[in-house]
């Protein structure tokens, strides 16, 4: 699963990264955990890509409550195409979550150790999501909440976790925001593991645990030793 990930890169990165005319200044963030605000990349129909501000947790169009965003923070690359709760935003509803790195636990005895993975440059990127609106049919409250696929782990994530998040290339973000592109098969070969080669990962301080804790010392390494 993908429970918690950073961003910490500038306006002007993002910008660059994903293609946006315009990003609004954008404090860096090294904890972001579910239910929180998200920064993600949408396109429209008609127009250019877009920032839009997300809540982490997937609320389907036709759920009576809310709260079950809090359990629809993942969405499995194997089943999507097929569960009630993903399938229709797989066609409709795709969006790029920006992030720079995220966080897995690592169970080592009685404890679990949390490791910090990114790209060898610590370059952004777009983790593979799907957005939602809904609307309470009873108080009028709109949420536009997103999810994040996940996938199988690659040899840097294995010896830490069986899963990770899809992170996709930048040569198929069009592939992927496609307003036009309805079709799970032409989608589905996208949701991969991340190439090895092009990740490192390290051992972090259990200050990450807290999603209160919110500071660059979350991603310092305890060690130089990689995985």
């Amino acid at each position: 699963m993908c429970g918690r990930y950073t961003q910490t890169h500038s306006a002007r990165a993002i910008a660059a990264a994903f293609e946006l005319d315009e990003v609004p200044p954008l404090p860096p963030r090294y904890n972001i955990a579910p239910t929180q605000l998200v920064s993600a990349v949408v396109q429209p129909q008609q127009g250019d890509r877009q920032l839009r501000v997300l809540r982490w947790g997937l609320v389907p169009s036709w759920a009576k409550d809310p709260a079950i965003g809090s359990r629809m923070i993942n969405a499995r690359a194997e089943t999507v195409a097929e569960k009630p709760s993903f399938r229709t935003a797989l066609r409709y509803r795709r969006c790029l979550v920006i992030a720079d790195g995220f966080y897995e636990w690592q169970r080592q005895g009685n404890q679990k150790q949390p490791f910090y993975f990114h790209l060898q440059e610590h370059q952004p990127f777009g983790f593979a999501g799907l957005w939602e609106h809904w609307e309470s049919q009873t108080t009028g409250e709109i949420l536009e909440t997103c999810t994040i696929l996940t996938t199988a782990a690659n040899p840097v994530l294995q010896p830490v976790h069986d899963r990770m998040p899809v992170i996709l290339a930048p040569q198929d973000y069009d592939r992927w925001l496609d307003p036009d592109q309805n079709q799970s098969a032409a989608l589905l070969p996208l949701l991969q593991p991340y190439p090895a080669e092009a990740m490192q990962a390290y051992p972090v301080s259990a200050i990450v645990n807290k999603a209160t804790s919110d500071r660059s010392e979350c991603i310092q390494p305890l060690a130089t030793t990689e995985v």
